[in-house]
């Protein structure tokens, strides 16, 4: 749940909290003591995170009530199909009946949905994406601020900018008061609610040192803080759930380990996946997906990037186009095209 409007407290039962939205009730794990039915809240990525005056929430949610419900309709009539529309192959119209009534799709149905291009069926998939994003999570966004602590990295992937062999990049590494100001600035001063801090992997920082600066930002702003630091140990993982981080970010790009292994000079997508299920052994909020368009990529990894994502039971799914960087050796590689992109984010609402 995201909606980056205050809540009021409907009950609590075992730490976790049901909470009121304009009539809609979610859930919300809650670490604060004391909370209590009738209290007003902010609540993101599932937990609460901080308590409010019954003032302050009722004057806000005063100025949002009609904006609120006027989105909502907004928001469902960008949903409105019409699968007897002319253009719209029988074959395909069954695929999207069968996907908003909520049964599971086979790999082959994924497969002939990537592989549209009419402009009427492209429309009605976006279309029933958008409807079933509706259905199941309502107009909830969830907005993050990304801190980018430092973009010195050990590692060499062939697609990234801040790749270890980039030797014509500029390379930094915040102080910790660096990045608890940038933090206190991002929740107290621009009113984030979720933040992920964000490096290369093995960019100088000891778990210890980040777990201080977690714990900081954690006693001076109120957010739901998410990890982004590449593979570590479980260890670390644990020490930093200790200090406070709620969530990790961490795409494991694709889920063909030829093509990992070959993009990953040196490493291996086990190696990954073993830090995403760590993660969520701990309690973390899992986000992590792959990327679309890389080179040498198939439509088929490309499904099974999706089902891989489902398997790990993302918390959120995590999927951006391959944009040729020009300081990697896939300089000169085709990034994919618009439609293509759009195609995975919609089927990833239909498993």
């Amino acid at each position: 749940m995201c909606y980056a409007i205050p809540g009021r407290v409907e009950s609590v039962n075992d730490n976790i909290a049901t909470v009121d939205y304009f009539g809609q009730r979610k859930k919300a794990i809650s670490e604060i003591e004391g909370l209590t039915r009738g209290d007003y809240i902010y609540a993101q990525g599932g937990y609460v995170i901080e308590k409010i005056p019954r003032t302050e929430a009722e004057d806000i949610l005063s100025t949002w009530k009609e904006t609120f419900f006027e989105l909502q309709e907004l928001d469902l009539r960008f949903s409105r199909l019409d699968l007897g529309e002319k253009g719209i192959s029988k074959r395909f119209g069954g695929i999207i009946d069968k996907a908003l009534e909520g049964r599971r799709l086979s790999r082959e149905e994924l497969l002939h949905l990537l592989s549209i291009n009419a402009p009427k069926e492209l429309d009605v998939l976006f279309k029933a994406a958008n409807f079933l994003r509706q259905k199941y999570h309502k107009n909830a966004c969830c907005v993050h601020g990304i801190i980018e602590i430092s973009n010195y990295c050990r590692r060499s992937c062939h697609y990234c900018g801040i790749s270890s062999a980039n030797m014509g990049l500029k390379r930094y590494r915040m102080s910790r008061q660096e990045i608890v100001d940038a933090a206190c600035e991002a929740v107290n001063g621009l009113h984030f609610k979720a933040l992920v801090l964000q490096s290369g992997e093995g960019a100088g920082y000891s778990a210890a040192e980040l777990s201080e600066i977690i714990r900081e930002i954690k006693a001076k702003a109120a957010a739901l803080i998410f990890i982004s630091f590449g593979e570590m140990p479980r260890g670390d993982l644990e020490t930093l759930f200790h200090a406070g981080a709620r969530g990790i970010l961490l795409r494991f790009e694709t889920s063909n380990p030829s093509i990992y292994e070959k993009l990953h000079p040196g490493c291996r997508l086990e190696t990954r996946l073993r830090t995403l299920r760590d993660a969520a052994g701990l309690g973390y909020l899992i986000i992590t997906g792959g990327l679309i368009g890389l080179p040498g990529q198939s439509p088929e990894d490309t499904v099974n990037d999706l089902y891989l994502t489902k398997e790990l039971n993302a918390d959120m799914f995590s999927f951006g186009p391959f944009i040729p960087h020009p300081g990697t050796p896939l300089a000169r590689a085709k990034p994919p095209a618009k439609e293509d992109i759009l195609k995975i984010l919609a089927l990833a609402r239909f498993i």
